[in-house]
């Protein structure tokens, strides 16, 4: 909004110079973009080729380590390494820490991508790697790309973002069947009433209620999270081939 200063000697006049709506930038600029994207996807793509079959925990950046929420996620993390899967998170403090502390401290596989942010997204030591992205999009594709399960738990804007980025990746078959767990029943009833809320009026199915698993329960969630990979995949070695000199 353009502010104004009165004049004593006249009309009230504007405080700073006008700006111009300008459409699209130049081409050259537009070009730029796209290459520092695309260098952004070959970055990642390079330093997780080799992290292994992922699971995915997506929480609130702002809970600390006595926070029921960030015991849940630590233990969330030791389970995945149980399973003899990588912890995947968005690399930063709160949950994403607590899930990678969980693993790393467990033995597992713990890796992050983290987002270049002015506050809250520093990056927590409990991860083998890491990798620092410009744009929230590029970021999204890498934590989904590796993953075979979702595990989400309560969180602000950026997690709900990733909820529904999933679930309808799941929905329209972009992406496999995966599981997707939303943790924290009483957290998520708002959200969970208007959703169905979404479902009377006919905006999404009934079937697709069904993508999600709502819950309170460490164990059920792993439990429902293995019987999906038992029942669909054998966790195969992955043979190791440095075309593009990529790091372990």
């Amino acid at each position: 909004m353009q502010t104004t200063t009165p004049s004593k000697k006249g009309p009230i006049i504007p405080s700073k110079s006008q700006v111009y709506l300008e459409g699209p930038k130049s081409r050259g600029y537009e070009l730029w973009f796209a290459w520092r994207v695309f260098r952004q996807f070959i970055k990642g793509f390079r330093n997780l080729h080799f992290v292994g079959p992922c699971i995915t925990v997506f929480g609130s950046a702002r809970f600390k380590e006595d926070h029921p929420y960030y015991i849940k996620a630590r233990e969330f993390g030791k389970r995945i390494a149980e399973l003899g899967l990588t912890t995947m998170t968005g690399g930063g403090p709160g949950i994403m820490e607590a899930a990678n502390r969980g693993a790393y401290e467990n033995g597992g596989m713990s890796v992050g991508c983290n987002i270049q942010l002015p506050f809250e997204q520093k990056e927590n030591p409990y991860m083998q790697k890491s990798v620092l992205f410009e744009h929230f999009f590029v970021r999204k594709v890498l934590l989904i790309k590796y993953s075979y399960a979702f595990i989400i738990m309560p969180g602000g804007f950026g997690t709900l973002d990733e909820l529904f980025e999933t679930l309808t990746l799941v929905q329209t078959k972009s992406i496999q069947n995966f599981p997707v767990v939303l943790f924290g029943k009483e957290y998520h009833q708002p959200l969970l009433e208007y959703i169905e809320s979404m479902s009377l009026a006919g905006t999404i199915s009934k079937e697709d209620m069904k993508l999600v698993l709502i819950t309170d329960d460490v164990e059920e969630a792993i439990q429902h999270i293995r019987n999906y990979i038992d029942t669909n995949y054998k966790v195969k070695p992955r043979k190791r081939f440095w075309w593009l000199f990529e790091k372990r």
